[in-house]
């Protein structure tokens, strides 16, 4: 029997404990919400804690970024839907468990008529893989970072595999020190 797994594009831990799951999915796909149910039940199962218990949780928050719409809110106007759970009076049940869905095809602001942050993450992306240029509205140093990103997406096949092998390297590096202060956590 293979265990089931779940592979995130990103996986964050907040600093208060809460967990967020980011999945950028280019291509409509059946069953997505539920896809993305059964991944935010990875992050609420780790939290389970040996021994006593009392079973709080830390809030977790699902976040899609889609390139497609979905078939019940195509003829609507809403880019970002915000699900949480609610009862019967419509009234939050729980407040910890949070998805957060993002339309990419309704975002049709130019970037002259970019406002707020928002508006720019929506345009960088919709547009990243065909921009040249990093465009006058996002000069902030978040956006530089985010296109040296991309420029290293971009390198050449042994320059890419060069930079690769030295995050493998500093990974290996890392998982070390991380499983000393574990187990010595663990020696108490």
């Amino acid at each position: 029997v293979v265990d089931r797994t779940a592979i995130f594009d990103i996986y964050c831990k907040g600093r208060n404990g809460e967990s967020f799951i980011v999945e950028i999915q280019k291509a409509k796909q059946n069953y997505f919400k539920d896809r993305s149910i059964y991944y935010s039940s990875f992050p609420i199962q780790e939290q389970a804690k040996k021994g006593d218990w009392n079973y709080q949780l830390q809030p977790i928050y699902t976040v899609g970024i889609l390139d497609f719409k979905f078939d019940e809110h195509k003829n609507d106007q809403d880019i970002v839907h915000l699900v949480e759970l609610k009862d019967q009076n419509c009234e939050i049940f729980f407040d910890k468990l949070k998805f957060i869905y993002i339309e990419l095809p309704k975002f049709q602001k130019s970037e002259e008529e970019l406002e707020s942050h928002f508006d720019k993450w929506l345009f960088v992306f919709t547009h990243l893989s065909k921009l040249q240029d990093r465009p006058k509205k996002l000069q902030e140093k978040i956006f530089q970072q985010l296109f040296e990103a991309a420029e290293i997406a971009n390198l050449p096949k042994e320059d890419k595999e060069a930079y690769e092998e030295s995050l493998k390297h500093y990974m290996d590096i890392k998982n070390v020190v991380d499983t000393s202060r574990l187990e010595g956590i663990q020696e108490g």
